[in-house]
């Protein structure tokens, strides 16, 4: 019963605002942005399985060993690690006067650090990517550039939520050695690239 929830537990945080069961489709923000991928769903399966085919180091309290399986990601060093399982130290510490702390809580507040720490630092690529076309373009500070991308984040522009997305499962890709599927990533990276920064350019003209 506690391994199908975990179980469950994966599947709906990965696939939350991220990709659509079965279809080899990638959405952004909303199912209504979207591009499909062609083996993106064998990809995410063999994400899915780093975490579900280890939840026994989780469930034993190893977290630190269940981190570490983590540095197979692309990008993910010992710092990361590292920081991830400070964050979830001080987070058990505020939680140890709870009686009966919730596995299945624990678990997500797991899943969602590693999740973050992965999209953040590889989204961290794309935005610099976006900058440097920008400024091919156009005469404009980083700052200014930086205050157009918040203006398009704050009001959750599907070109930026879907790029998010599209950044996240390259990432993944490369490191499970999808060269195909990083490829046609890299491809639809680029298109909405330029979609974003032709909305930075004509704000500034």
């Amino acid at each position: 019963m506690m391994l199908e929830q975990l179980y469950n537990a994966t599947d709906n945080l990965i696939n939350q605002q991220f990709y659509k069961e079965g279809r080899d489709i990638i959405i952004g923000r909303t199912p209504e942005v979207s591009v499909k991928i062609s083996n993106s769903g064998q990809i995410i399966r063999r994400f899915k399985d780093l975490f579900n085919q280890n939840l026994h180091l989780f469930l034993e309290g190893k977290y630190f060993k269940f981190l570490n399986l983590f540095k197979k990601i692309k990008g993910v060093d010992d710092n990361y690690i590292g920081e991830i399982y400070q964050d979830l130290q001080l987070k058990l510490e505020n939680l140890k006067d709870t009686e009966n702390i919730n596995v299945i809580v624990l678990y997500a507040i797991v899943l969602n650090s590693i999740i973050s720490t992965i999209r953040d630092l590889n989204f961290a690529t794309t935005l610099r990517e976006i900058k440097l076309r920008v400024n091919y373009r156009i005469t404009i500070s980083e700052r200014k550039i930086q205050d157009e991308l918040d203006k398009l984040f704050m009001r959750n522009d599907n070109n930026v939520s879907i790029l998010y997305n599209i950044s996240y499962l390259d990432t993944l890709a490369e490191s499970f050695h999808y060269k195909k599927v990083a490829r046609t990533c890299k491809i639809q990276r680029g298109k909405y690239i330029n979609r974003i920064v032709n909305l930075i350019v004509a704000s500034n003209n």
